[in-house]
């Protein structure tokens, strides 16, 4: 965190400790794990294949409850699905029987709202995003990227204050990936939006990210923290400046991938 940066405090993890049991038995996925994420803040979670970096998000949206600690939204805590936390998937999981534009007001209809009231907004962010005229269009007539740049609308059409982003390109070809990266810097920097990005793509991070915390192997605990000073709007020319090759080989070496535990992508 920045020194002097007096922001309040948006969402917070206070000691998370996750143990849930599957066929084979016991998993220990998070341990005491702790971090603060101010408001307005794009902030980045690092770590290995496998090391609770997904498990930690799940409890910060809500979906799940941690065996000890607390979540905390805006110093309230978190304990169910909360309507100023939108959360983006690795699938973009639109629903293949309802085109682009049904798939975008299904949010609207579980809070039993009128997805007429925003149609103006619903309409700017998919001009934003490229997705004006494919309305009708079924998701099986879609790109992957067009998926994605699809969940992205249905999340901030409800206008959260808090987006949560668990590895939402990892499925997407390199091209493709850079522009994703580009959109979500412009929108973060339009809506001054807090975000909560997953990866295990050291790039990728360094890219989008104020700050990275660094994640341990299973069980996930707060490995380090690294503050990323580059000014923005970034372009993806900075990626092969030399401070930020630096910088990647810095974070590259703290990453302890542990036993049988994959590494993290590089680029």
């Amino acid at each position: 965190m920045r020194n002097g940066d007096a922001r309040p405090t948006k969402i917070s993890v206070e000691g998370a400790t996750k143990y849930y049991q599957t066929k084979t038995g016991q998993v220990h996925a998070l341990e005491d794990y702790s971090m603060q994420v101010k408001e307005g803040e794009l902030v980045c979670v690092l770590g290995p294949s496998g090391c609770g970096k997904s498990t930690l998000l799940w409890s910060m949206a809500g979906l799940h409850g941690l065996s000890k600690g607390r979540v905390t939204l805006d110093a309230q805590p978190v304990a169910k699905p909360h309507p100023q936390i939108a959360m983006i998937f690795q699938e973009a999981n639109l629903l293949p029987w309802r085109n682009l534009i049904r798939n975008i007001e299904f949010p609207f209809e579980l809070k039993r709202l009128d997805p007429g009231k925003y149609r103006d907004r619903i309409d700017g962010l998919l001009r934003k995003v490229g997705l004006a005229g494919f309305e009708n269009k079924f998701p099986r007539e879609l790109s992957g990227g067009m998926q994605q740049r699809a969940s992205i609308v249905r999340s901030l059409a409800v206008d959260p204050s808090v987006l949560l982003m668990d590895e939402p390109f990892g499925a997407l070809d390199a091209f493709t990936r850079d522009e994703m990266n580009l959109l979500i810097q412009q929108i973060w920097m339009e809506t001054g939006k807090t975000i909560v990005f997953i990866t295990h793509n050291i790039a990728e991070a360094i890219f989008l990210a104020d700050r990275i915390f660094v994640m341990s192997p299973r069980p996930g605990r707060l490995s380090r923290v690294f503050e990323i000073g580059f000014q923005r709007p970034r372009e993806l020319a900075l990626t092969t400046r030399p401070e930020f090759v630096e910088i990647l080989g810095e974070i590259k070496a703290s990453i302890d991938h542990g036993s049988g535990h994959q590494a993290v992508d590089v680029i």
